[in-house]
């Protein structure tokens, strides 16, 4: 499944507005180590087809995001649940610590 590609324009509607847990994947086409980690999500999506969205956004074409959430280095994945940031992983990490990353996404949060 395809990461959904997130703007500026369509930050607050498609992830702060979301059911589901959101996790952006804040990304750069300079930057080395994106690709592969996009890809890994690209191939992880279908895993949580259901519990949650996963998404990219260009932070060159995409400063207003990028800004608001200070991110200053990718890449970086921000997960929102409910319109805000729940957890933060800057830099490129392996398919293992992805996966988990996003399963605890998944996991909704139970407050007791």
């Amino acid at each position: 499944m395809p990461l959904i590609t997130v703007t500026d324009a369509s930050f607050a509607d498609l992830v702060l507005k979301a059911e589901l847990p959101f996790v952006v994947d804040f990304w750069a086409e300079w930057c080395p180590p994106c690709r592969p980690m996009a890809q890994v999500l690209a191939e992880l999506a279908d895993e949580f087809r259901g519990e949650l969205l996963i998404g990219k956004l260009n932070v060159d074409e995409n400063p207003e995001a990028t800004r608001t959430y200070r991110v200053l280095a990718m890449p970086t994945l921000l997960t929102f649940s409910g319109g805000v940031v729940t957890s933060t992983l800057v830099g490129a990490r392996p398919r293992s610590v992805l996966r988990g990353v996003l399963a605890n996404a998944a996991t909704p949060y139970v407050n007791s």
